[in-house]
């Protein structure tokens, strides 16, 4: 940067230091070029570069009391333009990573909520199906099924043969098939 030039921009800073809106002015002027074209290498958007230069320029003249006439504004412009990028990205950044954990975590809720609703609306249908079984059918059933019981122990403890058992509980078995196939619109 040629002397005049450095002399001159330490002369507009010094006037923004002592809140000269025409300094101001002319230093947004001056650089809003190359603190957008920067922006938008960083951020890849034309809206969040202008958005970014708006944020840059508005830092600079709330903390204007603070600037350093030693400094090069121009640097200045650019660091703070690349760390409000970088603040922008990574709120993004974590957004994104936000909105899927939300995503997924509603999704996954979604999922056992249908899953529980699925698993309550089978075992209703299950007690109705056992329900309209014959009584001594329903009694061999729940023994076999309900209480673990084998075959035999089913026989001995009603007084029927092993076969009767067997056939009873095939009868069931069938019957419960045919009501949850009758029902499948329900599932």
């Amino acid at each position: 940067m040629s002397e005049a030039k450095n002399f001159s921009e330490q002369l507009l800073v010094s006037e923004l230091k002592n809140h000269n809106e025409k300094a101001f002015r002319t230093l947004f002027d001056l650089y809003y070029q190359d603190i957008y074209g920067y922006s938008i290498s960083l951020l890849k958007s034309k809206d969040f570069a202008e958005e970014n230069v708006q944020e840059v320029f508005l830092k600079v003249w709330l903390h204007r009391e603070n600037l350093n006439l030693e400094q090069s504004f121009k640097s200045y412009l650019f660091t703070i333009a690349r760390n409000q990028a970088f603040n922008f990205l990574n709120k993004a950044a974590n957004e994104v990573l936000l909105k899927e954990e939300i995503f997924y975590k509603s999704q996954k809720s979604h999922e056992q909520g249908d899953y529980s609703i699925r698993e309550a609306d089978c075992k209703k249908l299950k007690k109705q199906a056992i329900r309209q079984l014959p009584p001594k059918r329903k009694l061999i059933f729940k023994m076999s099924r309900k209480q673990g019981k084998s075959y035999e122990e089913i026989s001995q403890e009603l007084g029927i043969s092993v076969n009767t058992v067997k056939s009873q509980m095939s009868k069931a078995l069938e019957s419960l098939r045919l009501f949850f196939k009758a029902h499948d619109g329900i599932l």
